[in-house]
């Protein structure tokens, strides 16, 4: 690469952290606090990938995206998700139309909510396997195939799904094959005392603000494709497959007698990006080990089975993380 491509990017790079900080900033006009949801919500935009938020009623998820949605100025689409919907709710269906002059009856295809740049699946939990395979076509094709017709989503397309924690009755647990095209699971807790009493102070005293508009869909595109020129050493990447195959080698003292499967290279894929995302983000032209790190978490807790041991234990994946992180050294 020459030194004006090189400096080209550098320009580039630059200019999306600038408008990632600008991003961020109107995005706390209307939420408060959850600052590393945010930053992992968003690094998961950049990086192309789809999202799980898992936390309990009432903490925003929904909120966040929509504003998300509304700054990147991107087609924003809601599916609630409950027991009786259809793949057909979700893909979009065909009726019978008779043109106009003719009078001959055709079928017609009529899109579907998922025909959106980002589509928000709240409880996706809530409906059956049948209904959650819908997904699995456009997520990881981009594609939904209705009719014998394939239909191309435009980009960029993102799937944001949500997730109640406390109330399983009458749910349908993700299978693995799907779970694993999120690229975070995003672990949404409650806000602080502070944060709290800005939220309650916020919300009964004066109409919501509205974000501006920061960036674009084309504007997107070009950060996704930017982010994939960014170098990574290999000492770094090496560092990121080493921890996603401890998750499944055996290696790590302790882990093995929980896991009953690891992360695939999928995990490898996100971390790598999501480390370059973060690292732009904070105006650093390549990606370190802390950076994966920090992102090794949100990619790893839900690719990572575990076992009856784990169980009964009561070892859950976030410290299984926590011990690989802290058992594999760079």
């Amino acid at each position: 690469m020459t030194k004006p491509e090189d400096a080209a990017i550098l320009e580039e790079l630059q200019q999306f952290r600038e408008a990632s900080e600008k991003l961020r900033t109107e995005v706390e006009k209307v939420i408060v606090g959850q600052r590393e949801v945010v930053d992992q919500l968003l690094i998961a935009l950049f990086s192309g990938g789809h999202c799980l938020l898992v936390g309990v009623p009432g903490l925003a998820k929904t909120l966040l995206i929509s504003t998300v949605a509304r700054a990147l100025e991107l087609e924003f689409s809601r599916i609630q998700f409950t027991p009786d919907l259809m793949p057909s709710d979700i893909t979009g269906t065909e009726i019978l139309e008779e043109e106009a002059g003719t009078g001959k009856r055709v079928f017609k295809f009529v899109k579907g909510p998922i025909f959106a740049n980002v589509v928000l699946a709240d409880e996706i939990n809530r409906t059956p396997p049948k209904t959650q395979a819908a997904l699995l076509q456009a997520m990881q094709e981009h594609e939904v195939t209705a009719g014998g017709e394939t239909f191309t989503l435009s980009p960029p397309f993102f799937v944001l799904a949500t997730q109640n924690p406390i109330e399983q009755e009458g749910t349908y647990p993700l299978p693995e094959a799907q779970l694993d095209r999120f690229m975070f699971q995003i672990n949404v807790g409650y806000p602080s005392l502070d944060e709290e009493l800005q939220i309650v102070e916020r919300t009964t005293s004066r109409a919501p603000e509205d974000p501006s508009v920061v960036l674009h869909a084309d504007d997107i595109m070009k950060v996704q494709h930017l982010v994939r020129q960014v170098p990574i050493s290999r000492h770094v990447l090496d560092y990121a497959i080493r921890i996603v195959r401890a998750t499944r080698d055996g290696n790590v003292p302790g882990i093995n007698d929980y896991v009953a499967w690891g992360a695939g290279p999928r995990a490898g894929q996100y971390l790598v990006l999501g480390s370059k995302v973060r690292a732009i983000m904070q105006g650093r032209p390549t990606p370190s080990c802390d950076d994966v790190r920090v992102i090794a978490p949100p990619v790893l807790r839900h690719r990572i089975v575990t076992n009856f041991n784990a169980d009964a234990d009561g070892v859950a994946t976030d410290q299984i993380v926590d011990t690989l992180l802290s058992e594999v050294k760079e």
